[in-house]
């Protein structure tokens, strides 16, 4: 049996659980009040971050959710994803509209990743 372990764990959330081979992660928020552009280039920084920190990377995405607060946004944010993601190796992607926890964040993404062989 796989033990689930917790990373940067707080008291609502944990950023990183790692169960067996499948990495989950927190959804990541970018700079409060930003652009889309910026606000999806900190989401993706930290996305790298994360998955450096328990040996992985985003070539082992397994699955993307992304939160934009206005649909309006799609392309802008597409514009940063589409030159961050591995050639070859996109993920499965799921992206809608939401009204986020605050008005200062426009888009959120949430990661399911796996771990390396």
């Amino acid at each position: 049996m796989n033990d689930i372990k917790r990373h940067h764990i707080g008291p609502r959330m944990s950023q990183i659980v790692t169960h067996g081979d499948t990495i989950y992660l927190a959804g990541q928020v970018g700079t409060a009040g930003a652009s889309v552009t910026q606000q999806t280039q900190d989401c993706l920084a930290k996305i790298d971050a994360l998955l450096s920190e328990v040996g992985s990377d985003k070539s082992r995405i397994l699955q993307v959710t992304i939160w934009l607060a206005n649909m309006d946004s799609f392309a802008e944010m597409n514009a940063v994803w589409d030159a961050w993601v591995p050639e070859g190796q996109t993920p499965a992607r799921a992206c809608g509209e939401a009204k986020l926890a605050t008005p200062e964040y426009l888009v959120e993404f949430m990661v399911t990743a796996a771990m390396p062989a």
